[in-house]
């Protein structure tokens, strides 16, 4: 049997501006309030996984963690340099400015978080 994960419910203080945050920073698409359940704001990762991110500002934040191809992660650390927001090469300090370039689970990683707390974790392969 194949099991995958198909969604999962990201806390937040602010749903739509936590799910319109992970959307650019990882260049995905911010379709708003999901039309038949208006309570979550759904982003679609890809073909199999949607984060569905609701308002829940007591929640302690998620740790979400990303494989990514190279491509796609220097992407991503493009954004977050553009934007200016804080990023770093541990999850206890997502806000250093470093890059792991001898991640655990891969070549690089970096940790950056949202808000409301959520850590997001991308590791990339060369």
């Amino acid at each position: 049997m194949t099991i995958s994960l198909n969604h999962t419910i990201v806390p937040a203080a602010d749903n739509a501006e936590a799910a319109r945050f992970f959307a650019a920073v990882m260049g995905l698409e911010f379709t708003g309030p999901h039309p038949y359940a208006p309570h979550f704001v759904p982003v679609k990762v890809n073909d199999g996984l949607t984060l569905d991110f609701v308002s829940a500002p007591d929640e302690p934040g998620h740790h979400l963690a990303f494989d990514v191809d190279p491509a796609t992660f220097d992407a991503v650390l493009a954004r977050l340099r553009e934007r200016g927001v804080p990023f770093g090469d541990h999850p206890a300090h997502p806000d250093n400015g470093r890059v792991d370039g001898n991640h655990p689970l891969g070549d690089r990683g970096i940790y950056f978080a949202d808000m409301t707390g959520n850590l997001y974790e991308v590791i990339s392969t060369e």
